[in-house]
């Protein structure tokens, strides 16, 4: 009889593979949790089942005929094989493996965010696959929406598809990049409508997007329109057109890292508009992976009930003025939707 016989089950297999093991069916009975007489009788069924036998019953103690040693040794590698399928499957329903793809914008890898996050998840996740891709923020909203990307990275506002969620993650205060020679590249910058005179570069994005949008605002509540030209495609690209002298740009903090020939950064006083790094995803998201990636963020980002300052979630020190950014915002953790009423209820498209 073959092994695909009905009457093949995996436990003849470990009850053979336990005997030989103890070398003693009163210790491999006692092992296996079964009385003797009953491993007994599931070895000579085995038997049956491949129809050779597989001890030499001739000889005291636990001997194996070769037939037998060559199932043995097939048996052991068949249950290390199960147990390690098995451990996966656990692993999986768990949320311990599989692939989670991530989208993200360069501004938010800046911040941190996005390495530390991963890097805390991975550490506790080993098995699961990360794919990290660059790639526009309205892009990952829509791949999101359609099922083509399961976490994005972006820079809030945006507006938001059908069927995905976004979360704002952290808040960081907007600095101003001037060139070297610009008359403040030295000097405090009181009020943003010292620079009013100034074009303002950002990235080529609708007026209602990111670093447009913050630049407008910002520029708007400093109480003047600013003169923008939308026609950088990163942020390798606005640092060049700061440089040359061309422009400036009103870029998060955490760009200030980056240093550059030719530009400074300099802080700006009494500006309340922040850029804002928001994590992105989908409504009722099904792997467990991308769900337990998605719960690290949501615990870090929900601030207790009787407390609404939030620290900031990623690998770096935060300035005490991103700190300060975060205390005030109600909105950090908060559900993004298509718009929200600004403080005079008016609508505001994100």
């Amino acid at each position: 009889m073959a092994l695909s016989d009905p009457g093949f089950e995996l436990r003849h297999l470990r009850y053979l593979v336990t005997l030989v093991e103890e070398r003693n069916f009163e210790r491999a009975a006692a092992r296996l949790g079964i009385a003797q007489p009953g491993l007994s009788q599931q070895i000579r069924s085995l038997e049956k089942i491949v129809g050779t036998p597989l001890l030499d019953r001739t000889r005291r103690g636990v001997q194996l005929t070769h037939s037998g040693e060559i199932l043995f040794e097939e048996a052991r590698k068949v249950l290390v094989q199960t147990e390690a399928t098995v451990a996966a499957i656990h692993r999986a329903g768990r949320g311990e493996s599989g692939r989670i793809s991530i989208g993200y914008v360069a501004s938010a890898a800046y911040s941190g965010a996005v390495v530390g996050s991963i890097r805390e998840f991975k550490r506790d996740y080993p098995y699961v696959e990360v794919e990290l891709q660059e790639m526009e923020l309205r892009q990952q909203l829509q791949r999101i929406a359609d099922g083509l990307l399961d976490f994005g990275y972006i820079r809030a506002p945006a507006p938001i598809p059908s069927g995905v969620i976004v979360q704002v993650l952290l808040r960081e205060p907007l600095v101003a990049m001037v060139p070297a020679d610009h008359e403040f590249s030295e000097r405090v910058i009181d009020t943003l409508s010292r620079l009013a005179d100034n074009t303002f570069i950002t990235p080529r994005q609708p007026p209602e997007v990111g670093f447009y949008r913050n630049t407008l605002q910002a520029c708007r509540e400093a109480g003047f329109e600013p003169s923008v030209r939308a026609i950088a495609h990163d942020f390798t690209e606005i640092a060049a057109l700061v440089g040359i002298g061309t422009s400036i740009a009103l870029v998060p903090q955490s760009m200030s890292r980056v240093e550059l020939p030719d530009i400074h950064y300099r802080p700006l006083q009494s500006v309340t508009v922040t850029s804002d790094v928001a994590i992105a995803y989908r409504k009722g998201e099904s792997s467990p992976a991308t769900k337990a990636f998605i719960g690290r963020h949501r615990q870090k980002i929900s601030p207790p009930a009787s407390d609404r300052t939030v620290k900031a979630p990623v690998s770096c020190e935060p300035s005490d003025t991103t700190l300060s950014a975060l205390r005030r915002s109600p909105l950090v953790g908060a559900e993004l939707d298509l718009s929200r009423p600004d403080e005079e209820g008016r609508e505001v498209d994100l």
